[in-house]
C-alpha cells in the first residue's frame, strides 16, 4: 500500500506530506504535519534567517527519541526548483548543500523529517565571507537559562557600546543566541577573531558569571559563550527552528524588553505560531544595517592574548594555541 499522503500550499506551492499523522513529539503528541504546517505558519521568519544560506538539516525520520541524520549535502534526487549551493568544508572537501530560497524549500525538507535547520553565517553569492556575528551564549552544568539571561544583558550593554545591534533568541533549550549582521568584508578566522575578543570583554566584565574556557573541565559553573560557532562549518539552529526533543520547543526570537521574564519552555511547535502571528517576526529588522568588526578586531589585537583551540576535528590553524586537553597535557605541551 502506498504511504498516505496530504497535499499543502507552501507560498504558492504544493508540498506533499507522506505520512503525516506519524508522531514526531512523544511528549505533546505533535505530529510530522503539525511540523509542516509549523513551518509554512512561520514561513516568513524562518525564510528571513535562512534565506539564500547553505543549510544542514537535522533530520529524524523516526521521531525525535531516535537517532538524528545530521546532513549537509543535499540528495541528488531533488525537485527542479530546490536550489543548493557549494561549500568546502575545513578540510578542503566540498560539497553542495541546501539553499533556501523560498518557503517551500523549508516544507519540503521538513517533510523529510528535518526538525533543525543550521544555516552557514553566509550568503550564496559570497560563502567566504559571513554577514553574521553569532554570539552562542551556552550554559554548563550546574547553571541554566536564567544565568544565560544575565550574561545576555551583559552582552546586550557591550554591543551597544561597540555601535551593535544584537538580535536576541532563545536556543530551543537552556541557552541564548545573539545575532549581529556584518559587513561582508571579513574571513571566517577575522570573525572568529572577533568572537573570542568579544566573548573575551564579557567574561573580563561578569567573571562569576561567563568563561571562554573550550575544555569543559576548565568552565566550572558557568556560562560559556562559544566563540568557535563562528569557525567555518559550524552551525547553529536558526530564529523559528524547532529542536529535535520531545516537547517540540523552538528557537524563538524575543525582544531585549521581554527577556527579563520570558520562560523559553513557553515557545512551542504550536504556540509560536499563535505568536507570530500576533507579533509578527521580531528580527524582521536584522537586514536593515550591517556593522563593521573593526573595533572588536582592535579589540583583539590590543589584548595580546592571541588565539584560542579550535573544534577537535579542525586540522592545525596558524597562530592556534596546542589543541590539548589541559588534564592531559603531558609537560612538554
Amino acid at each position: 500500500m502506498p504511504s498516505p499522503y496530504i497535499e499543502l500550499d507552501a507560498g504558492g506551492r504544493t508540498v506533499k506530506v507522506t505520512n503525516p499523522d506519524k508522531i514526531y513529539f512523544p511528549a505533546i503528541g505533535a505530529t510530522k504535519r503539525e511540523l509542516v504546517e509549523y513551518y509554512i505558519a512561520v514561513g516568513e521568519g524562518a525564510l528571513r534567517a535562512l534565506r539564500d544560506r547553505p543549510t544542514y538539516l537535522k533530520r529524524h525520520p523516526d521521531g525525535v527519541l531516535t537517532e538524528a541524520i545530521y546532513q549537509k549535502r543535499m540528495p541528488p534526487k531533488h525537485p527542479d526548483w530546490l536550489q543548493t549551493v557549494t561549500i568546502r568544508f575545513p578540510s578542503g572537501r566540498s560539497a553542495d548543500a541546501l539553499r533556501v530560497t523560498e518557503v517551500a524549500a523549508i516544507a519540503y525538507c521538513a517533510n523529510l523529517a528535518t526538525i533543525d535547520f543550521h544555516p552557514w553565517p553566509t550568503r550564496s553569492d559570497d560563502v567566504e565571507h559571513p554577514d553574521e556575528l553569532r554570539i552562542d551564549i551556552d550554559p554548563q552544568p550546574g547553571t541554566g537559562f536564567d544565568q544565560a539571561r544575565e550574561v545576555a544583558f551583559a552582552v546586550r550593554d557591550l554591543l551597544g557600546e561597540l555601535g551593535l545591534r544584537g538580535f536576541p533568541k532563545t536556543s530551543g533549550n537552556r541557552g541564548i543566541h545573539i545575532n549581529v549582521r556584518i559587513e561582508r568584508e571579513w574571513t571566517f578566522t577575522e570573525v572568529r577573531y572577533a568572537a573570542i575578543a568579544f566573548a573575551r570583554e564579557v567574561e573580563r566584565r561578569v567573571p562569576h558569571l561567563a568563561t571562554t574556557a573550550w575544555w569543559k573541565e576548565e568552565r566550572g559553573e558557568k556560562v560559556f559563550i562559544d566563540y568557535n560557532q563562528n569557525a567555518r562549518d559550524r552551525t547553529v539552529a536558526s530564529a523559528y527552528s524547532v529542536r529535535a526533543r520531545p516537547e517540540a520547543p523552538v528557537s524563538t526570537p524575543v525582544t531585549w524588553d521581554e527577556l527579563p521574564t520570558v520562560d523559553p519552555s513557553a515557545f512551542d511547535i504550536r504556540t509560536v505560531p499563535v505568536r507570530f502571528a500576533e507579533l509578527g517576526d521580531l528580527h524582521r529588522e536584522i537586514d536593515d544595517e550591517s556593522f563593521s568588526l573593526a573595533p572588536l578586531l582592535d579589540l583583539y589585537s590590543e589584548d595580546g592574548r592571541g588565539d584560542l583551540p579550535y573544534p577537535p576535528n579542525y586540522p592545525k590553524m596558524p597562530g592556534e594555541p596546542k589543541r590539548v586537553q589541559p588534564s592531559k597535557a603531558r609537560p612538554e605541551d
